[in-house]
């Protein structure tokens, strides 16, 4: 994930330090993964409305981080919020004049979390890991922007539903999607290969079926 590292500016003849978070390996040009992933799944999902608390424990981020980036992005008019309760909600602006722009750009960086969490929700999927050179960049690994995305199913699934899926998410995302199937005691098996090398290497569990997260 993104690493912080200690920098000092100078301020009035005394040098502070101060925390400095690099932009996203897949994406640089956000101010944090943090942000990039709340935009994105906003952006993704216009038409609901989720609470902070909830979003933080979507997207796996300190509640008091998510917190901040939520008042950045609703402070630029780029997310909507009101208050219910104790609650406070949140859901995409698509008036603001970047909403299409910003929607297409995080869909092929940051979306194929979403997508393929979506997509491969078929029957007999136990779990959807994306590994490869997405799920490097996505942990924070620098390197070229991936050119297809990897996705393993864990479970027993109709290879024909699994092909349709790849083409479903092919077809949002606009990058080629390849699917390969282990059922859940091969991946449990350290002596297959492939495996072994997704679990050694940066993967990204995005449905777990044991663990669903209630939308």
């Amino acid at each position: 994930m993104v690493e912080e590292e200690n920098l000092t500016l100078p301020i009035t003849g005394r040098y502070v330090p101060v925390m400095r978070s690099d932009g996203p390996a897949l994406m640089p040009v956000f101010r944090s993964q943090h942000q990039a992933e709340l935009l994105m799944w906003l952006l993704l999902h216009p038409e609901q409305e989720y609470g902070v608390t909830e979003m933080a424990a979507r997207l796996g981020v300190p509640l008091s981080t998510l917190h901040r980036e939520v008042i950045r992005l609703d402070q630029a008019g780029l997310i909507r919020s009101r208050t219910q309760g104790r609650n406070r909600l949140i859901r995409a602006n698509v008036d603001h004049p970047a909403a299409k722009a910003l929607t297409q750009l995080l869909e092929i960086t940051f979306g194929p979390r979403a997508v393929i969490a979506e997509e491969f929700a078929i029957e007999g999927a136990e779990q959807v890991v994306i590994f490869g050179s997405w799920a490097a960049r996505y942990e924070g690994q620098a390197g070229p922007p991936p050119h297809d995305i990897d996705v393993l199913v864990v479970g027993k699934v109709d290879r024909a539903d699994l092909y349709d899926a790849a083409d479903r998410a092919n077809a949002r995302l606009g990058i080629e999607v390849n699917p390969v199937v282990r059922t859940a005691k091969q991946w449990a098996d350290p002596a297959d290969a492939l495996v072994a090398q997704i679990k050694e290497s940066a993967h990204v569990t995005v449905l777990d079926s044991r663990e669903q997260v209630s939308s």
